[in-house]
């Protein structure tokens, strides 16, 4: 038999437990929407830009874009799925396993490496539809960013290279931001020294270039999730 004072010994930590997860279920109740939130799933899907090329790690676009997300309170998991050297066919090759179940939102960069290679407008337009197909049927809420050709490969190209970002964002009615090194191509003082890639106060840029689409993007999400919810 338990005695009397060893019995209130006991009960005593079993109420200050009990009092314990009241008080942490209070906390729970009381967050604001924004805390409580459960994190956008974000994937960064693109080439060099996207990966980081000879950068350090938190010095990439999704490393810098989720710490400026989070400073500006937004909960968001943004996933790197930038591979060095993509094309948009080697991208569309690789998206059943770079795009995971569960992701919300894409912030799709891909196509410099063709205009770099001369490669088809045509046919880089034609793998960015069925990228951004696929997506829209997974309800995934894109922003499309562009590149521009290089001066070399004439007027005509540019033209047709240049152009198709606006053309599929308007056939698919996406956010777009139009050139994803706006503010710091050519700078030297924001690239690398092969003048290509963008350094880490270019990526800094970038990130602070893009941030509106980046916020109408997850408003866009919040609307998706909404719209689930009304309907469960």
């Amino acid at each position: 038999m338990i005695s009397a004072p060893t019995l209130r010994q006991w009960r005593r930590p079993l109420h200050l437990g009990l009092l314990a997860v009241l008080f942490n279920a209070a906390i729970l109740l009381t967050l604001t929407p924004a805390e409580a939130k459960t994190p956008v799933k974000l994937v960064a899907f693109g080439d060099s830009l996207t990966a980081g090329y000879m950068l350090k790690p938190d010095e990439s676009f999704p490393a810098q874009l989720a710490k400026a997300l989070a400073a500006k309170g937004y909960a968001v998991d943004v996933t790197n799925a930038g591979v060095s050297g993509d094309t948009t066919a080697a991208g569309l090759e690789r998206f059943d396993w770079a795009i995971p179940e569960g992701t919300e939102a894409v912030i799709l960069e891909l196509g410099a490496n063709d205009a770099l290679r001369g490669q088809s407008p045509a046919d880089a337009k034609a793998n960015l539809d069925t990228i951004i197909t696929k997506l829209k049927e997974r309800n995934i809420a894109v922003l499309l960013t562009g590149m521009l050709a290089p001066t070399n490969w004439g007027a005509d190209y540019a033209r047709d290279f240049d152009g198709m970002y606006r053309d599929l964002a308007a056939k698919h009615g996406l956010l777009l931001y139009p050139f994803f090194l706006e503010g710091v191509a050519l700078d030297k003082s924001l690239n690398l020294d092969d003048g290509l890639h963008p350094n880490g106060k270019g990526v800094a840029k970038i990130v602070q270039g893009i941030m509106p689409q980046v916020e109408d993007l997850l408003r866009q999400v919040e609307t998706k999730r909404a719209s689930v919810q009304s309907k469960s």
